[in-house]
């Protein structure tokens, strides 16, 4: 694996230098955009505006539009807008893992110790696996601030971005529903529940779709037609709800006899 951020966590006067991984990877198929007339690939190109003229990468800066004109920003400046933060996981306090809604969550990377830094991360990974708490830290990194959560996985310390509270939209927007449900229709709904309550293994889960989507390519590459499950997908209707839950329970408890 390749580190995508060098620096270190702070935890009270504790610094553990650190070198920080992306813990998950894209399973999508890399797929080209072609014209439909004679399957040629699509190119994008940088085009300067006023000229016309294709710009190489090397000429490229960000800039903010202020007034008439823009503020061109270099690396540095971005690095100097917090060098603490752009150097340092900053924990600012501790929490119960419990206390964080899985709709904040965004993405994990590992952390790894940099020279010196062993004895003081097995510290810190150790104390949050014996009190259950995670670290609320902020840092920068790709010219942004994040915030984040430091916690345990497989022992190795896990940073996970999370999102900020104004990143969040308001579900009040939504339109929902205000049909009301009787006790027995609840009561039966969390039998069923219940039922399908297990240990959580997610590595019973597969990422199935890039398989099919690669078995549609070869059929199309050989000239054939790909043939597709028929699938037909009927909200239950209201009236039916509890005959579905009955049938649902029904099900589950002859699998589990079988």
């Amino acid at each position: 694996m390749r580190s995508i951020w060098n620096g270190s966590i702070s935890f009270g006067l504790v610094s553990i230098p650190v070198k920080l991984y992306s813990g998950s990877e894209e399973r999508r198929l890399e797929l080209d955009m072609l014209d439909r007339r004679d399957n040629a690939r699509i190119r994008y190109k940088r085009v300067n505006e006023d000229t016309g003229k294709e710009v190489e990468w090397k000429d490229i800066v960000k800039g903010f539009k202020k007034d008439d004109g823009y503020v061109v920003l270099e690396k540095e400046d971005f690095e100097k807008a917090n060098m603490k933060k752009s150097k340092t996981i900053d924990i600012e306090e501790f929490i119960d893992e419990s206390q964080v809604a899985d709709v904040l969550f965004k993405k994990p990377y590992f952390l790894e110790p940099q020279k010196e830094g062993g004895k003081s991360y097995n510290l810190l990974r150790d104390a949050l696996k014996k009190t259950g708490k995670q670290g609320v830290a902020t840092f920068v990194m790709r010219q942004k601030e994040h915030l984040s959560l430091i916690g345990v996985y497989k022992n190795a310390l896990v940073l996970h971005t999370i999102r900020f509270a104004d990143e969040i939209r308001n579900p009040s927007d939504l339109k929902l529903s205000t049909t009301k449900i009787k006790k027995k229709e609840v009561d039966m709904a969390i039998s069923l529940i219940e039922q399908y309550t297990s240990d959580f293994d997610f590595k019973k889960y597969k990422d199935i779709y890039n398989d099919q989507l690669m078995k549609i390519i070869n059929s199309k590459a050989t000239g054939k037609k790909p043939e597709a499950d028929d699938f037909e997908n009927k909200p239950t209707p209201a009236k039916d709800l509890m005959s579905q839950l009955k049938a649902s329970l029904e099900k589950k408890n002859k699998k589990k006899a079988s």
